[in-house]
């Protein structure tokens, strides 16, 4: 983190996508609101400044706009999109509304400047626009470099500054060149090496770790997940047995988890683990329960009052570590008036009961969840885990539709490690986001053996996504469905009909509850 790009954030639905990008060039970005004093953002000693794009028009009374002395730091500065318009707003130039509004892809020319932000590239590009607004004089000291078919100033520089503005966004998929721009960015213009790696990043993280802690104990709750497996792994690293790990079994787990976790944690990396069998006190305030959120609400509160016994018997501990990631960190920052942008409280963001004395150990708050895995591979942790698919925090119970009862429950843990063996068998589960089996609250009737049946049935969801914001259902092979269908009619009691989720989302979710 000795070398890193300050991202501003005006609300741009991408801004995450561009600090990522940036941390793909091995350098480090931190993503910070777009007001944030420059004497703040120079205590942190960037080696540049990228302004993100926005919603918003930079001429509106209630425009997001950034301290007029950003720009006196001596820093280069990328402005993207309505970064760019920031740029031309502040320095002397003018943007209006465009007559004619330029979205989806288009084609950057690139004039014969010299430009470094497009060093090594063609003269024709490829890019990806979204905007409304446009540039119609530049400020001084700036030339152009590039033009699209809507705009005469797509790219523009003012080369003795190093100020640089793209009216495009170079950090998505559909810029497919944008990438190396980005990485002319950062390494040409700003100097930045290539000392980001997930090795570098262990070695700063236990020096953080140890001089946070000290000789005090720590406690973290395992749910055997990636997030709380790689924070435990790493903890571990720095302070050995000062860390106690938790692991609640609520019986809403899938098959084999908690065997895996005590395997892996208990005696492969010999960490301290306390284990909870608490299967009856999550089951018997579900029973007779079929709304989805009352059985959110009841495991919560559940796992709360199961979870504080347990840390006192854990023995006085002053820390409480968690898995929170840099999206969880960023995005409940609000952004103020920007209605464009999504914010959310997220419950590993100082979501602790009041009652819970525990200061707080968050060492992955500065990763994104692909940094997540390569640190879980780097610390040793084996791919079942470091590479499993999301499983959201309630279990089973958001996949059991209907009431909760440990029959049924085991049901859908079968049907699901049958899904489960199957793809990992076709080489498909680490290439797709989720695949699960849900247990619907219908019964049907069947014909096994010559008999009669009236049994559940089981359906089978497979979706791919990026982000699990939007999601659409993966092609499957028939011969995978069929294999899947007839290994759960035949193998698993209680089930008699299976039946394939061809639901994108929107409009449906990836759970059904």
């Amino acid at each position: 983190m000795n070398e890193q790009i300050v991202i501003l954030d005006f609300g741009s639905q991408y801004t995450q996508v561009i600090a990522r990008r940036i941390r793909e060039c091995r350098v480090y970005s931190t993503i910070l609101r777009y007001d944030t004093p420059a004497a703040e953002i120079a205590r942190l000693n960037p080696k540049g400044i990228i302004l993100s794009g926005g919603p918003n028009s930079v001429y509106s009374p209630k425009a997001p706009l950034p301290d007029r002395n950003l720009f006196k730091l001596g820093l280069p500065v990328l402005g993207i999109c309505y970064g760019v318009q920031v740029l031309a707003q502040f320095l002397g130039g003018k943007v209006e509304r465009g007559q004619k509004r330029e979205y989806g892809k288009g084609t950057l020319t690139v004039g014969d400047s010299g430009c470094a932000l497009f060093a090594g590239l063609p003269t024709s590009l490829q890019v990806w626009n979204s905007h409304g607004d446009k540039l119609t004089r530049l400020p001084k000291d700036f030339a152009v470099v590039g033009t699209t078919e809507n705009s005469d100033y797509a790219a523009i520089e003012d080369r003795a500054r190093r100020f640089f503005g793209i009216q495009f966004h170079p950090e998505v998929v559909h810029s497919p060149r944008g990438k190396e721009i980005l990485a002319n960015f950062v390494h040409e213009v700003c100097g930045c090496g290539k000392g980001w790696t997930m090795r570098s990043y262990v070695d700063q993280a236990v020096e953080d770790i140890r001089a946070q802690v000290g000789s005090e104990r720590v406690i973290l709750g395992l749910s055997g997940g990636v997030d709380s497996s790689v924070a435990a792994a790493l903890i571990h690293k720095a302070i050995g047995d000062q860390l106690t790990c938790i692991f609640v079994n609520n019986g809403l787990l899938r098959a084999r988890e908690a065997e895996v976790v005590q395997e892996v944690f208990g005696k492969h990396f010999r960490i301290r683990l306390q284990y909870e069998e608490a299967t009856r006190a999550f089951l018997k305030p579900l029973k007779g329960v079929t709304d989805p959120e009352r059985k959110r609400k009841i495991i919560g509160k559940t796992f709360i009052d199961v979870f504080d016994q347990a840390t006192k018997r854990a023995g006085k501990a002053k820390f409480l570590a968690q898995g929170t990631l840099y999206p969880d960190v960023i995005e409940s920052v609000p952004i103020a008036g920007n209605p464009a942008h999504m914010i959310k409280s997220h419950h590993n963001v100082g979501g602790l009961p009041k009652r819970m004395k525990f200061a707080l150990l968050e060492p992955l708050r500065c990763l994104f969840k692909d940094e997540v895995r390569q640190l879980g591979l780097e610390l040793g942790l084996p791919k079942e885990i470091v590479h499993r698919q999301p499983f959201p925090g309630p279990g089973l119970a958001v996949r059991c539709l209907g009431e909760i009862t440990a029959s049924k429950l085991e049901i859908l843990r079968q049907a699901d490690a049958v899904v489960v063996a199957e793809m990992k068998d076709a080489g498909l589960y680490y290439k797709t986001w989720q695949t699960f089996a849900v247990l619907l609250p219908v019964r049907s009737v069947g014909v096994q053996g010559d008999e009669r049946t009236y049994d559940y049935t089981i359906a089978i969801r497979a979706v791919e996504s990026q982000d699990g914001m939007t999601a659409d259902w993966v092609r499957l092979p028939y011969a995978l469905l069929e294999k899947i269908s007839t290994r759960i009619t035949n193998e698993v009691r209680g089930v008699n009909r299976v039946v394939l989720d061809l639901t994108s989302k929107p409009p449906g979710t990836i759970e059904w509850e």
